[in-house]
């Protein structure tokens, strides 16, 4: 007989530890193991094969997650007249596999090195979870098992949504095996994903005057962000008449869905943390993760949405935090309608950055000569002649594309030379006077 190698296994006799070198097998490149030969090669044989293959078939189903049977196959043979039972493991597809009281651990899942079987370390366990990931990050199994949800319990109960194993499983925050997936991982106090938040002095990043970072679930994340960003909207109060007016810094609805946004739609494959910057003039929230696949700038403006986190949005809807999917950058652009300020979207391919403007701030929205762009020059030249006008309207004078024009009307309010009147179909656009 050959010696035992990467792929080869020899037994004298059947032992209850097999099982860790088809656990073995199965983490690496597959391989035979063959019961009845000694560690030198000598065909010692067995006296039960039935037996052994009965005893072997039941250890292998009833101890190792995920299920493995499929890649497992039993034969008896005969070498020099005696009995040997050969023992086939394939290479699994749901790697890595382990032993099932132990967990995903060193001291349950084993690998192969050499002609040994071996625990495996925690980054060749990170390793093989990657390897075998789908692209669907929320349904993958998480490395970190010890979850658990108090602060997510308290917001569902809050809501009156049940939050029960068995909504668990719907949700998907536990998988069909039993296992927590990393949508659990999101929502379990142990989330491995945070928020931090800088408030700085001035309009730039020299000086801070405080620091946090938000920590748990993602919902307590949210939480406990928008709390803290809403103690720094101050309200300026004017006086029209008699009457007084009182106007946030930001819009309340904007700050929501720009958190909201941030939240829902990053990239958690990345462990970076999700930035919020507040300045004296604006909010930065910058996520990681640029739009979607098969998304575009334009796309996007349109109301159009692809959910790179469906089962974080579908919470999300369930306990009334979204009202539907792909509305928010619309709600936080109309929240400025009134404003000559208005937020500005930046997308790179790693990363999504949406700006408030402090609608208190005085900014100046000079425009300096060549600083207009060929479309917003057509626009204005359209609105030299016309009191107000539509968007359509604006769209076949000048001839652009709908997306464009959107977005050309956009920057031009951005920049105070046009105002948006009225809401909905009645909208209109004029030059600033």
């Amino acid at each position: 007989m050959d010696i035992e190698s990467m792929t080869t296994e020899y037994k004298s006799e059947y032992t209850d530890d097999i099982k860790k070198t088809v656990i073995a097998f199965a983490n690496t490149k597959g391989g035979n193991i063959y019961i009845g030969i000694a560690d030198d090669g000598r065909v010692l044989g067995i006296d039960n094969p039935d037996e052994t293959i009965l005893k072997a078939g039941n250890s292998i189903r009833d101890s190792i997650k995920p299920d493995i049977t499929m890649h497992v196959q039993y034969e008896t043979k005969q070498i020099a007249d005696k009995n040997i039972v050969i023992i086939y493991v394939e290479k699994g597809s749901s790697a890595p596999y382990y032993l099932s009281i132990k967990g995903i651990r060193p001291e349950g899942v084993f690998v192969r090195q050499g002609a040994s079987t071996v625990p495996a370390s925690d980054s060749h366990i990170i390793k093989m979870i990657k390897d075998n990931a789908s692209d669907d990050f929320e349904t993958t199994k998480s490395i970190i098992q010890d979850l658990t949800f108090i602060e997510s319990e308290k917001y569902f109960k809050e809501r009156k949504v049940e939050f029960k194993e068995e909504q668990k499983r719907s949700l998907g925050i536990i998988n069909s095996d039993g296992f927590y997936t990393n949508l659990g991982l999101l929502f379990s106090d142990q989330c491995i994903h945070s928020i931090k938040l800088a408030i700085f002095q001035g309009i730039n990043k020299l000086t801070f005057r405080d620091r946090k970072e938000f920590s748990g679930s993602i919902l307590k994340q949210i939480d406990d962000v928008f709390k803290y960003i809403d103690f720094f909207n101050r309200t300026r109060s004017e006086f029209s008449g008699l009457d007084r007016i009182d106007t946030l810094d930001y819009p309340v609805e904007a700050v929501r869905e720009a958190l909201l946004n941030a939240v829902t739609h990053r990239d958690y494959s990345y462990s970076s943390s999700t930035l919020i910057s507040l300045f004296d003039d604006r909010i930065e929230f910058v996520s990681l993760g640029g739009l979607p696949k098969g998304i575009t700038y334009n796309d996007m403006l349109l109301g159009i949405s692809v959910l790179r986190n469906s089962h974080v949005a579908d919470i999300f809807y369930r306990l009334h935090l979204i009202e539907a999917y792909g509305t928010g950058i619309q709600k936080i652009m109309e929240s400025y309608d009134t404003f000559c300020s208005k937020p500005k979207i930046e997308v790179s391919d790693n990363a999504f950055k949406i700006t408030l403007l402090n609608t208190n701030y005085k900014h100046d929205f000079t425009v300096k000569e060549n600083t207009v762009t060929l479309n917003e020059q057509k626009v204005l030249d359209y609105l030299n002649n016309k009191y107000h006008s539509t968007r359509k309207e604006i769209e076949d004078s000048a001839g652009l594309s709908q997306a464009t024009t959107i977005r050309t009307l956009g920057d031009l309010i951005g920049k105070g030379l046009i105002v948006r009147q009225g809401e909905g179909k009645s909208t209109t656009y004029r030059k600033r006077f």
